[in-house]
């Protein structure tokens, strides 16, 4: 079993940065992938950013290509997301899943509980 928990959430002005962070306990992240998704208000969840075991790879949504950096800790357990350039369309509800790189929600075993981001214009 894995427990995925993330922080670093919280109200920002538009071109802010903030980091996120998905913490696991349980079977180490360091022995599987692992993607950001989010859910906007009222929208369905949608993919983010995904990086595998070692770090080497990622990938990322058009959407915040350029502006979202993706990273691990493996010693820590801890995966990153660096996000720069916020605009008032990243407010969501973001999410840590794994295992996997998917851009597809339903293939991912486990989540975490989220957290908020809210970007004021």
């Amino acid at each position: 079993q894995v427990q995925l928990v993330e922080s670093g959430g919280g109200l920002v002005q538009a071109g802010s940065s903030l980091r996120l962070s998905c913490a696991a306990s349980g079977r180490t992240t360091g022995s599987y992938a692992v993607a950001w998704f989010r859910q906007p208000p009222g929208k369905e969840r949608e993919f983010v950013a995904s990086i595998d075991f070692n770090g080497r790879k990622s990938w990322y949504a058009d959407s915040v290509k350029g502006r979202f950096t993706i990273s691990r800790d493996n010693a820590k357990n801890t995966v990153y997301l660096f996000m720069n350039s916020l605009q008032p369309e990243d407010t969501a509800v973001y999410y840590c899943a794994g295992p996997g790189l998917d851009s597809d929600a339903r293939r991912y075993r486990y989540w975490g509980q989220g957290t908020q981001v809210t970007v004021s214009s």
